[in-house]
């Protein structure tokens, strides 16, 4: 196995990273980079204390990306002396998207983008208490069901759509459902770290508190960096994006 060190083709991928999205904007970075061969099969990762020096980032925000990673199956560690972290040396099995679905997957996050933002408005501005009670156990659900992404994901569609139903907008609630189902589409094409389903969870606390205080703005600003998290992972780990 040899030790991999950043070469002219993969700067970018070990540039710093913005702090709001640091964790999936360093899993699109490798993802991304492992996927395309700049980080070869059986390569050994730089040692994690350099990785956080190009990338920017805290010592934990790359393990939790490292640790998403090994649990999607694009990495492995190994521990000893001659141990570290090293590229699989084969992709994870991830069933191939159609054309139609990768020429039109920024598309999809877009249209949620607008969706998912205006939800946040609306609920902070109109969600009663007894409205958002319910979506409190479906936070529960997602996190019993980190290593069961099929229940994981019922509970994450459902907390969605339950956030639009607080605004008391029919038509608002027919479109997070309509983004919701393009999302379906495209994140069953990808690996689902339990690392990543607490992290993304964890955002939607952040943002129920925030509709519950109806601070329209931090909703928003949560919001917008889960969306672009979601993003950045799609594009990592999504097979042969262009």
């Amino acid at each position: 196995m040899s030790i991999v060190t950043p070469r002219p083709s993969v700067d970018s991928v070990f540039a710093p990273v913005r702090s709001q999205t640091a964790f999936e904007e360093t899993l699109e970075r490798l993802g991304t980079a492992i996927k395309l061969g700049l980080l070869e099969p059986g390569a050994r990762l730089p040692a994690e204390r350099e990785l956080c020096l190009q990338l920017g980032i805290s010592r934990s925000t790359l393990r939790q990306a490292l640790t998403a990673l090994v649990q999607s199956g694009h990495l492995h560690a190994t521990r000893g002396r001659s141990g570290g972290t090293f590229v699989a040396d084969a992709p994870p099995p991830v069933a191939r998207p159609s054309a139609a679905l990768l020429a039109g997957w920024r598309d999809a996050c877009d249209q949620r983008l607008a969706v998912e933002l205006a939800v946040a408005v609306l609920a902070a501005e109109r969600a009663e208490e007894a409205a958002l009670a319910p979506l409190e156990p479906l936070m529960d659900a997602m996190d019993s069901a980190l290593e069961d992404f099929p229940a994981f994901r019922g509970a994450d569609v459902r907390w969605h759509i339950g956030l639009a139903e607080t605004t008391g907008s029919r038509p608002l609630v027919a479109s997070m459902t309509e983004a919701q189902g393009q999302m379906s589409d495209l994140i069953s094409h990808i690996a689902h770290p339990p690392e990543l389903l607490a992290w993304a969870n964890q955002q939607h606390a952040k943002m129920l508190a925030a509709v519950a205080k109806q601070d329209g703005t931090r909703c928003m600003r949560i919001m917008t960096e889960h969306l672009q998290g979601t993003e950045h992972v799609l594009a990592g780990l999504l097979p042969s994006v262009g």
